[in-house]
């Protein structure tokens, strides 16, 4: 009987050390995975912002920001649709006037790639609206194509596509 507790006991002992060992392992690799995402360089980060402050424009119905980040020319394609920056401030600001209008956007960016002055993102963009009492979130997969004009980033194209909206 005592000789079938110390194999319990030794076998116990043996399962701990693995479970150890493979948290061990477990924690290298996610270690090794963590440093081995690509740090973002400092023109990916401006372009990755422009795209940020674009929306914060929109959330805060300021069309001077909507205009300082974006070019003159914008094309916005949304929703079968093609806008300029006129028809977005109309939409999105101008005819937006609901006292307890808030958006809350939450950006989840996939690729950035610069080649000199020009730049194309991709991300996920999550949306929390607020509007005349309803709260409603929506989902869009986007890629736009931004410039460099006169040392600032600006989008040039915006393609929208709507994933989800409730």
């Amino acid at each position: 009987m005592g000789n079938n507790k110390l194999k319990q006991l030794s076998i116990t002992l043996k399962l701990i050390t693995l479970k150890k060992i493979i948290i061990l392992i477990l924690a290298i690799y996610i270690s090794t995975l963590l440093h081995a995402q690509q740090q973002l360089t400092k023109d990916q980060q401006e372009v990755n912002q422009t795209v940020i402050n674009f929306f914060e424009a929109i959330s805060n119905r300021n069309s001077a920001d909507l205009k300082d980040n974006c070019t003159v020319d914008i094309l916005l394609f949304e929703n079968g649709s093609i806008w300029n920056a006129d028809t977005l401030i109309l939409k999105a600001i101008t005819l937006n006037t609901a006292t307890d209008f808030k958006r809350i956007n939450t950006f989840d960016f996939i690729n950035t790639t610069v080649a000199v002055n020009t730049a194309w993102v991709t991300y996920n963009l999550h949306s929390e609206i607020t509007r005349n009492g309803k709260q409603s979130t929506v989902q869009w997969m986007e890629t736009v194509i931004v410039i460099k004009e006169k040392q600032k980033w600006k989008i040039r194209v915006l393609h929208s596509t709507l994933i989800r909206r409730t």
